[in-house]
C-alpha cells in the first residue's frame, strides 16, 4: 500500500505541476514548494527548532497561542511555520513570530527526508487533521517527539475503516494528541490510542485575546455614523445573492461586505448588483463615506476589528465551500447567521445548538432572522450574550498544551 500511495504522490504532483501552467492558485502551491529548501538553509545545526504546521489560514490561528507562548517561554529556540495551501501561506508568509515561514513540500518520500533534515525540530506541532503518510513515518523514524493540537475526528474518516490500517500506523508517530471534543478521544481510543487528551479549540485562547487589542478604526466609526450595521465577513457568490436581495430591500441599515476572495471583477459585479450607495474601501478617501450604506471591503487583515463595530455579523462559507471563522464575531458577543452547511465545524454545532448562531437555508430564513435581529433588540442582545458566554467557557487550551510541551523541553 506505501509503494502505492508513493507512486500516487509522485503523479499528482506531476499532474498539479501541469495544472498549474492555468491555474493561478495551483501555480502559486507548486511554485511557491521550490522555495521551501532555500528558505530552511538559513537555519543552522546547533539551533533548537520547533516546527509547527498547518493547513491554512483557519488552522494557523490555532497554532499561533502556542507560538506566541513558546516565544515567550524560550526567546532562544526558533520558529518554523509551514503550510500546505497557499491562502494560508500568503497572508502570513511574513509573520513576525516565525523565523522561517515556508510550504509544507508535498508528500513524497524524498523531498519529506530533506526537509526534517533541514528542520531538525525539537518538537513537531500539526494542527488539527493534516496527516501526510511519509511526514509521518519520517517523524516516528527520526524519533521526533510529534504532538497533534485541536484535533477533530470523524467517524469517516480513513483511520476507522478495517481497510486502511496501514493509515491507522502512521498515526502512531503521535506521541500526544490534543483533541477538541469527547467523539474523537473516543475514536481514537476505539483503534487503542490512549494518549489522548481533550483539551478543546486553542482559538478560543486566540479570540478571547481580540478584546484586549486596540479594535478602533476610525473610517468604519465615519461610516456607521452610530447606524444599525450588519457586517458580513468571508462571503462567496452563494452568501452575497441572499445578502443583496436583502439590502436591496432593506432601508436605515448599513452593510459592511468583505468578501473572502479579493477578485477585483467579482467584487465590481457585487458592487454594481446592489442597489444602494455603496463604495470600495480603496475608494473611501475624499468621500464623505457617512452617506454611504454600503462598505465593500476590497483588501485583507482588517476583518477582526471590523466585526467589532457589528450589530449582527454573517459569516459565509457555508453554502457550498466550508464555513469560515465565527469564533472572531462571537467574541465580540454579537449575534451570527451562517449557512446550512456547519456539521464539520464543532463551534459552529455548538452555537446553533445553543442558540447563538442561527443557520439559515434560504432567502425567505434569510430575510426573516435579518428582520427579527433588527427589530427585536432584546432578542438581539440574548443572542449575543450567549455567543460572549460560550468564548469564555471555552478558554484554556493553550495552557494544557503548554504544560505537556515544558515538560517535553525541560
Amino acid at each position: 500500500m506505501n509503494s502505492l500511495y508513493n507512486l500516487t504522490a509522485h503523479i499528482t504532483y506531476f499532474v498539479l505541476a501541469i495544472y498549474g501552467l492555468f491555474n493561478s492558485k495551483i501555480k502559486l502551491f507548486i511554485n511557491g514548494r521550490k522555495e521551501t529548501f532555500d528558505k530552511l538553509s538559513i537555519l543552522k545545526k546547533e539551533d533548537q527548532v520547533i516546527w509547527f504546521h498547518a493547513a491554512s489560514l483557519g488552522e494557523f490561528e490555532q497554532a499561533r497561542p502556542i507560538i506566541e507562548a513558546i516565544k515567550k517561554n524560550y526567546p532562544s529556540y526558533k520558529v518554523v511555520v509551514s503550510f500546505f495551501s497557499p491562502s494560508g501561506y500568503e497572508v502570513q508568509k511574513n509573520y513576525e513570530l516565525a523565523d522561517v515561514v515556508c510550504y509544507l513540500p508535498f508528500d513524497t518520500k524524498g523531498r519529506v527526508q530533506k526537509f526534517i533534515k533541514l528542520v531538525h525540530p525539537e518538537m513537531a506541532i500539526i494542527i488539527k487533521y493534516e496527516f501526510w503518510p511519509n511526514l509521518l513515518n519520517q517523524l516516528k523514524k527520526q524519533a521526533i517527539p510529534t504532538i497533534l493540537v485541536s484535533g477533530i475526528f470523524r467517524k469517516d474518516q480513513a483511520f476507522f475503516k478495517p481497510s486502511a490500517k496501514w493509515m491507522r500506523k502512521s498515526l502512531t508517530a503521535f506521541h500526544h494528541f490534543f483533541v477538541q471534543n469527547k467523539t474523537s478521544k473516543e475514536l481514537l481510543e476505539s483503534i487503542e490510542f490512549t494518549n489522548v487528551s481533550i483539551s478543546g479549540d486553542t482559538r478560543f485562547d486566540r479570540v478571547g485575546r481580540i478584546l484586549e487589542q486596540d479594535n478602533s478604526l476610525d473610517f468604519i466609526v465615519n461610516f456607521k455614523n452610530n447606524q444599525y450595521t450588519i457586517v458580513a465577513g468571508s462571503t462567496w457568490s452563494e452568501d452575497e445573492e441572499l445578502l443583496v436581495n436583502y439590502i436591496n430591500q432593506s432601508s436605515d441599515e448599513k452593510f459592511i461586505i468583505a468578501p473572502h476572495t479579493m477578485n477585483p471583477k467579482a467584487i465590481e459585479e457585487l458592487k454594481e448588483s446592489i442597489k444602494k450607495k455603496v463604495f470600495l474601501y480603496t475608494e473611501k478617501d475624499g468621500k464623505n463615506i457617512s452617506d454611504f450604506d454600503v462598505l465593500i471591503v476590497n483588501t485583507i487583515g482588517l476583518l477582526t476589528k471590523i466585526y467589532s463595530y457589528a450589530d449582527v455579523a454573517y459569516v459565509g462559507g457555508a453554502f457550498k465551500t466550508g464555513l469560515h471563522n465565527i469564533l472572531e464575531p462571537a467574541t465580540f458577543g454579537i449575534p451570527i447567521v451562517i449557512g446550512p452547511q456547519f456539521t464539520k465545524f464543532n463551534e459552529a454545532i455548538d452555537l446553533v445548538r445553543l442558540k447563538g448562531c442561527v443557520s439559515v437555508k434560504n432567502q425567505q430564513e434569510f430575510s426573516s432572522i435579518f428582520n427579527k435581529l433588527k427589530i427585536d433588540e432584546d432578542f438581539r442582545k440574548e443572542t449575543g450574550n450567549i455567543n460572549d458566554t460560550y468564548i469564555k467557557k471555552n478558554i484554556g487550551a493553550t495552557a494544557q498544551i503548554m504544560k505537556y510541551i515544558n515538560k517535553q523541553l525541560n
